[in-house]
């Protein structure tokens, strides 16, 4: 056995491992805005039916859809459009450098998401599970 067929047998697990982790991590950014959880905003929590709030929304259902990976591709797809729309509204506007402007966070979410979108849930998701039992036989 090869090293490359020993390590992509690992590929849709380690898939699964970078959703899991990528969605929990953006779910705080949610529940941050929504809640004040688990540290408040500095402006304190935001209006449900602001641009904030949306993004809090989004981040928060959405996080978790990707978290358990139902829907993934789809979801992951609006996410990673959301990340990018806030990097342009709330971080391009002060810099051309991510590291200068602070929106490492958003576009690495972005890629993260648009990768997600196309390859799927991988082998622990709810997406998987569901293709399984919807195969004949």
């Amino acid at each position: 056995m090869n090293d490359d067929s020993a390590l992509s047998c690992w590929a849709a697990k380690l898939l699964s491992v970078l959703r899991i982790i990528s969605a929990a991590l953006f779910i705080q950014h949610g529940a941050q805005k929504l809640f004040g959880l688990p540290a408040a905003m500095p402006s304190g929590p935001v209006a449900l039916f602001s641009l904030l709030g949306i993004a809090g929304v989004l981040e928060l259902l959405g996080g978790f859809l990707v978290l358990i990976g139902l829907f993934t591709r789809p979801v992951a797809f609006i996410l990673s459009g959301q990340m990018a729309v806030a990097y342009f509204l709330m971080h391009a506007s002060h810099g051309f450098w991510p590291i200068v402007n602070r929106g490492e966070l958003a576009v690495l979410y972005c890629f993260i998401f648009l990768y997600l979108a196309a390859a799927g849930g991988g082998a622990w998701s709810v997406d998987r599970m569901r293709a399984r039992s919807d195969a004949p036989g």
